[in-house]
């Protein structure tokens, strides 16, 4: 049984469409896999309940049968919000222990669980409780999505450095064109081969959905 935590260099970044695009790459090898989203902000009311945008599309990403929404997604908030912020405003407590219980449940009902972070590295969650809280915890190797825009060389070293100080092994890094007039992307992206201490999983093109995007990832580096 093997998972992984996607982080990102930021907020807005792409973490969601490079897991999806993950989520396909590893069933195209005949594994089951599914996505979780531990804790969610900017969350819409439905008749079933609170609905996260990025939670859906792991959900959907997934192999079938799907799990419950709940399990995917425990901590569900409304307010577009740092994760700390939101949950004061509605009384909730985010602590790892009930998150850490979701993913033991889908991990025993998958071969791969892909838990995708909130925001960047060192989002708070709440008091003493930062997002990179938990893949320490759970012990999961990091990918780490890079927004390709000016500035990321900056945001991206300095994401990868935290994740080695925490203790985290960063197994490899996705770059994800969000920005498609981007100048010189090329050599940014040769840049961050160079200096990045992970391998890159490949780079995702702008406006390329996930199920048509997996086969752009590099199977054979997918080993955590």
């Amino acid at each position: 049984m093997r998972a992984l935590f996607i982080a990102g260099t930021d907020t807005g970044i792409g973490k969601t469409h490079a897991a999806c695009t993950l989520i396909h790459t590893l069933r195209a090898t005949g594994q089951s896999v599914c996505g979780m989203k531990p804790v969610a902000s900017g969350c819409i009311e439905t008749a079933q309940g609170l609905r996260n945008e990025d939670a859906l599309a792991l959900l959907a990403a997934g192999s079938t049968p799907s799990p419950p929404y709940e399990q995917i997604n425990p901590i569900a908030l409304r307010e577009p919000l740092s994760p700390h912020l939101a949950a004061a405003h509605e009384g909730v407590t985010i602590a790892l222990q009930p998150l850490h219980a979701a993913f033991e449940t889908l991990r025993a009902r998958h071969d791969v669980v892909v838990v995708e972070g909130v925001g960047g590295w060192r989002v708070p969650l709440a008091p003493g409780l930062l997002a990179s809280d938990i893949p320490k915890a759970w012990a999961l190797p990091v990918v780490l999505v890079v927004g390709l825009r000016l500035g990321c060389l900056n945001h991206a070293l300095l994401s990868a450095e935290a994740i080695e100080a925490d203790g985290c092994r960063l197994t490899g890094w996705i770059g994800n064109c969000i920005d498609p007039g981007m100048a010189a992307i090329e050599e940014n992206i040769a840049t961050l081969r160079a200096l990045l201490p992970a391998p890159c999983l490949g780079i995702l093109p702008h406006g390329i959905p996930p199920e048509r995007a997996w086969s752009l990832l590099d199977q054979a580096a997918l080993r955590f």
